[in-house]
């Protein structure tokens, strides 16, 4: 009974593996907060006909953050996905998916396809462009900060430093002699920068650059940190076994195997989102002082005014988390490394009374359609900012390394903004470049030629078991088969993603399976040789063999646990199918091999030959 029921409850669970996914489009919002409307459906739906793409099944989820619209064929993916993201604009994000076919009652039941590794299936391709320029601009945007700063303290005249289109920061004096003694000043603060002094008509005007080998190294800082940071987001999406890696100079790769939510995913791992805690500004200087959108609880949309200076950004942060206050409002509750906990200490203990602010800044894609010389349209995506002020509030102590922030709008928006925040600020904007489904990476001649030689090798094994072991032999091939079944379900179960070294695995422990088999019978001849009755020799083979399958299969998985543990990719694919397919094998090999040898031979008191 027991047997029946784990054979009946693993076929139910691996049968959605049959089922084939269609070719889908799904859409979400730029910002989390964003619902997809019953209006956003028809309007893509609208222009799906109009463009002649056969689509069915478009649904908008329970929470109303996504719509799923199924294709006929994966070629109208492309065609549809820049159809659609026309007819919506940029507040919308579009992008490519599989949406599966499983039965509504398997669903109901819990039942999942097996996610498949980009060697089986494929997935979904990213090409990010990191706009380093930016990462530039942001540093001497620092020191513009800083000059400030040093300016005022020594009481020197000067209009506000802009960075300009050639990577320097202008600073301008209405006399030689204010920006000779600036220039002093700033120099002794800042030695590793150059400085070139320069004249207009109207002011004379400080350069500030970094050096080739600084702007390099800037760089290169932004871009290893946008790739870590898309790590850490990657991982906080939980897909199996991604792919991020660096291409070129300027260029990030993400592939994402099966993952049903790729709207959500390329809206995360594209988003460049950070946050400034800044000192509300209450002098009318307007040079150093920005004015930003504040939504009040009691006055609504309102602007602040806040000092350019920030005391410390998103960068600082090692960690965030959501909650409730005690009004039952999402909050997001945030530690900060020691630098920044000690500059936040700093700045709030110098100011209570002063209110300060917390800017949220957001970029998103904005895509336009231009026509070329050839009468072609192409997308153009320009990047632009969102800045608002998400809460300002007034300073009534000192504050340290952890604190927590209010007025972050819903709870979704609270975790996302946690999320962004915990996986790491992005040093510098990146932009989609490329977008694409990935085919199996080694060839789908390759995969079929592989699938084909794993079938051959089954089958002679079962045959050579059946010739060789006669009826016991048709009992492995049970089993063996019944494995299959098992291991499969459990993999669907626990959302494990099948690669090609996966299948290896697979195939080994079929063979480990076998081989438990091989030992248990050639005990069972043993005895028999030795004159020992059918069934006694029955129950030494079982009983005696399972010490050595036990010994032999217990130290294979303690090292699939270690090569899952220190491996990555390719190698914990193989670990997880070698693991669990070590314990379905022994359950299999073991208790249904005897489970099928006493249904046949344990109510039979006198047998003359064993089938073996």
């Amino acid at each position: 009974m027991l047997l029946i029921t784990v054979l009946a409850g693993s076929l139910i669970y691996a049968l959605p593996n049959l089922y084939e996914p269609d070719p889908a489009v799904q859409i979400s919002g730029q910002s989390g907060a964003t619902e997809i409307l019953p209006r956003t459906l028809e309007i893509t739906q609208r222009a799906l006909d109009e463009a002649g793409i056969t689509h069915f099944g478009g649904v908008v989820s329970e929470d109303a953050k996504s719509a799923l619209i199924r294709l006929e064929t994966m070629s109208d993916q492309l065609l549809a996905k820049s159809t659609i993201q026309r007819a919506l604009g940029s507040e919308y994000v579009v992008a490519l998916n599989l949406a599966p076919t499983t039965p509504q009652w398997l669903q109901d039941l819990g039942a999942q396809p097996m996610k498949l590794g980009l060697d089986l299936s494929g997935g979904v391709h990213f090409l990010m462009e990191v706009d380093i320029n930016a990462a530039v601009d942001a540093n001497l945007e620092s020191v513009s900060g800083q000059v400030r700063t040093l300016l005022r303290e020594e009481r020197i005249r000067y209009l506000s430093p802009e960075v300009t289109d050639d990577q320097a920061l202008s600073v301008s004096f209405r006399s030689a002699e204010d920006r000779d003694t600036a220039l002093n000043v700033i120099r002794d603060a800042q030695p590793a920068l150059i400085y070139e002094a320069v004249e207009d008509d109207r002011y004379f005007n400080l350069l500030i650059r970094y050096s080739e080998a600084e702007v390099s190294d800037i760089e290169e800082r932004a871009l290893q940190q946008n790739l870590t940071a898309l790590k850490n987001r990657v991982n906080e999406l939980g897909v199996a076994e991604p792919l991020v890696q660096r291409q070129g100079q300027n260029r990030i790769v993400v592939e994402l195997p099966g993952i049903q939510d790729t709207a959500e995913a390329k809206r995360i791992i594209g988003k460049t989102a950070n946050l400034e805690f800044r000192l509300e500004y209450d002098q009318t200087e307007s040079n150093f002082f920005e004015e930003f959108e504040f939504r009040d609880e009691t006055v609504g949309i309102g602007t602040a005014r806040l000092e350019r200076q920030p005391i410390v950004t998103g960068e600082s942060v090692t960690d965030a988390s959501t909650g409730f206050d005690e009004n039952g409002m999402p909050q997001v509750s945030i530690n900060l490394s020691s630098d920044g906990g000690a500059q936040m200490h700093r700045a709030t203990r110098d100011n209570i009374g002063r209110r300060m602010g917390v800017l949220f800044i957001e970029y998103r894609n904005d895509v336009d359609y231009i026509t070329d010389d050839n009468g072609n349209e192409i997308a153009v995506t320009e990047q632009v900012a969102d800045k608002k002020v998400i809460n300002l509030a007034t300073i009534q102590g000192a504050l340290g390394v952890s604190f927590r922030i209010t007025g972050v709008g819903s709870q979704y928006e609270a975790q996302e903004l946690a999320l962004l925040l915990r996986a790491g600020a992005l040093a510098a904007p990146m932009t989609f470049v490329e977008e694409r489904t990935v085919g199996p990476s080694l060839g789908a001649e390759n995969i079929a030629a592989g699938i084909t030689s794993v079938q051959i090798g089954l089958i002679l094994v079962m045959v050579f078991m059946l010739v060789y072991y006669r009826l016991f032999g048709l009992f492995a091939n049970i089993s063996l088969m019944a494995n299959l079944i098992i291991l499969t379900a459990a993999m669907s179960t626990i959302g494990a993603t099948l690669t090609l070294p996966g299948i290896a695995g697979i195939v080994l422990t079929l063979g480990m399976a076998v081989d438990a088999n091989v030992l248990i019978f050639a005990r069972i001849r043993e005895e028999l040789r030795n004159g020992v009755p059918p069934q006694s020799a029955i129950s030494a083979g079982f009983d005696r063999a399972w010490t050595t399958i036990l010994d032999a299969n217990l130290t294979t998985l303690i090292v699939a646990a270690i090569l899952y543990l220190i491996g990555s990719g390719a190698v914990q694919g193989f670990a997880v199918t070698l693991f669990f397919g070590i314990l379905t094998s022994m359950f299999t090999a073991v208790v249904g091999t005897r489970a099928m040898v006493n249904l046949t031979y344990g109510s039979r008191t006198r047998i003359q030959k064993l089938w073996i």
